[in-house]
Order: C-alpha cells, then sequence, then structure tokens
C-alpha cells in the first residue's frame, strides 16, 4: 500500500509473535503488536523511518486474530455472519534517526451479509483467509462477504494510508502529490 504512495519500501520482517496476550482488548493489542513491530526493527535499522502496523477484529470485545486453520477460519467467519464488526488497525512509525514517532489506531465498522455454510466453506478453501485477522481479506474475494462498511477503507485492509499522510508532518516528512 505505501508504495501506491510512490514511497519507495524495504520489508524487513520484526518476527513479532502475534498471539493473544490476556488483559489487553482488540485495539490495544493491536496497538501492542504494532509498537513491538515497530521497536525490534527500529533496533536493527538506523537512519530509517520505520513503519510496523497490525489489525485486529473485533467481535464483541473479542480478538479475532489470524485463524490458525481451517476449522478457525470457519467459526470465525460463522461468527461474523449477518452482523456487525469493528477492525482496529494500529501503526506505528518511527525516524531512527530523529527518535520522532507516531503511535495512533483507526477503527472502521464492517457488516457481513448472512452468510450461508456453503459460502464461507468455499471461501475458506481459497485459501485467502488464512494470513488474514479475522479470517478474510476485504481486498480480495472477501470483498462479496461485506455488506457494507462504516469509517475508512483502507484501515479494514491493514493499514490507514489517508490518516498516514497526513500525519507524516509530525515525523519531519511531507508526501506531495506528483
Amino acid at each position: 500500500m505505501l508504495t501506491s504512495l510512490g514511497l519507495a519500501v524495504r520489508v524487513v520482517p520484526s518476527d513479532v509473535d502475534e498471539g493473544e496476550r490476556p488483559g489487553y482488548g482488540p485495539r490495544e493489542l493491536a496497538a501492542l503488536h504494532a509498537g513491538a513491530k515497530a521497536d525490534v526493527v527500529a533496533g536493527r535499522e538506523p537512519h530509517a523511518l520505520i513503519v510496523a502496523a497490525d489489525t485486529v477484529v473485533d467481535r464483541d470485545g473479542t480478538a479475532l486474530g489470524k485463524p490458525r486453520d481451517a476449522r478457525e477460519a470457519v467459526a470465525m467467519l460463522a461468527s461474523l455472519s449477518g452482523r456487525n464488526h469493528i477492525v482496529h488497525t494500529a501503526y506505528v512509525a518511527i525516524d531512527t534517526a530523529t527518535g520522532a514517532r507516531i503511535a495512533t489506531s483507526q477503527s472502521t465498522t464492517v457488516r457481513f451479509a448472512q452468510l450461508s455454510p456453503d459460502v464461507i466453506e468455499r471461501y475458506v478453501a481459497t485459501g485467502e483467509p488464512m494470513d488474514k485477522a479475522g479470517a478474510y481479506g476485504i481486498q480480495g474475494r472477501g470483498a462479496a462477504l461485506v455488506e457494507r462498511i462504516d469509517g475508512d477503507f483502507y484501515t479494514v485492509m491493514g493499514f490507514p494510508l489517508g490518516d498516514f499522510v497526513r500525519r507524516l508532518p509530525d515525523l519531519g516528512y511531507e508526501l506531495v502529490a506528483r
């Protein structure tokens, strides 16, 4: 997504465990993961702008991360069928040269259509849900599961681009349209 803005990007995996953390709500969990990822990579990358994010699906206060297997993906999708949930995406940006830091999150409400067990099984069989919070990707086949959203589409995709661009001046950067 950042390259769509004309930015040169190098992906550096953090290897941070994105597992559950007792005592953290879904939004706080996304913030914890994003911060941990950014801090790990910032420790390895001097003189760089580090950007890390994490997305968590919030079903009535329960965090739905990435499913461990197809059975869990089916269960997650069935639990979201015909109802609203909230997608929280937190991101952290660190300028390692100056120490300047942004840490924030955005939330968007998503409503799923009523999904039949057959539709859920066929979607899970595509493999797309396996690396996605809440077991779906709105930018792919999962778009067919969504009835409507209230908020920023990019937050649901996994990175609130508009908010990021508007906050770049806080780090001393300006993104100019070309």
